[in-house]
């Protein structure tokens, strides 16, 4: 057999990659990237957007609460305050009689009718836990429901006007409330009630 046959060339064994297979990989590990980022992205904003639809619906239960609070009359006092008990969790749902005493002897000692409305909400403090974390009890001091997976601190600004029998002039009352609104298995409940003076 004659030794003419052209032996295989050691550099072309087939393992070089041509110039279009590294694009190739490039194109697609930045297609990869743009994927993971646009998920990212998604998320965050996903988040925010339920973060924020949730203060939300913690601002107004805290100004329904509120307007239940400063519209109680003579007439409606025990029927407002059973509404109001419903609507609270923790400590301030064991002290309930005791938390909102001042407010029932004000109408029942005037003998008020009272119309008020909210002026203005906002979310003064949050805390939650964050998600994938166990739950904490809460300290011993501490006013948050140990059932609440979060609480937010809102301030409510109102204002009311009550008509005293036997009072010709309407007196308007200013009210400022701090309130805690927990998250107790979706339910925004109050559990804190601070007035500030």
């Amino acid at each position: 057999m004659p030794d003419d046959e052209p032996t295989p060339d050691d550099s072309d064994n087939g393992s070089a990659i041509s110039g279009y297979g590294i694009g190739s990989a490039v194109a697609g590990l930045m297609a990869i990237a743009a994927i993971v980022l646009a998920a990212l992205i998604w998320t965050q904003h996903r988040s925010e957007a339920d973060e924020l639809r949730y203060r939300t619906t913690a601002m107004q239960a805290a100004a329904d609460w509120t307007s239940v609070l400063i519209n109680m009359n003579k007439d409606t006092v025990d029927a407002s305050l059973a509404q109001l008990h419903e609507g609270t969790v923790g400590q301030l749902n064991a002290d309930f009689e005791a938390s909102v005493r001042p407010y029932r002897d004000l109408v029942q000692k005037l003998q008020s009718r009272t119309t008020g409305q909210v002026d203005s909400v906002a979310v003064e403090f949050v805390h939650h836990e964050p998600s994938g974390a166990q739950r904490q009890r809460p300290p011993p001091n501490s006013d948050m429901s140990p059932f609440a997976s979060r609480t937010d601190t809102v301030l409510v600004v109102a204002t009311s006007i009550s008509e005293n029998a036997g009072n010709d002039k309407p007196q308007t009352v200013r009210w400022t409330l701090r309130l805690d609104v927990s998250d107790v298995d979706g339910k925004p409940m109050i559990s804190r009630l601070e007035p500030i003076r």
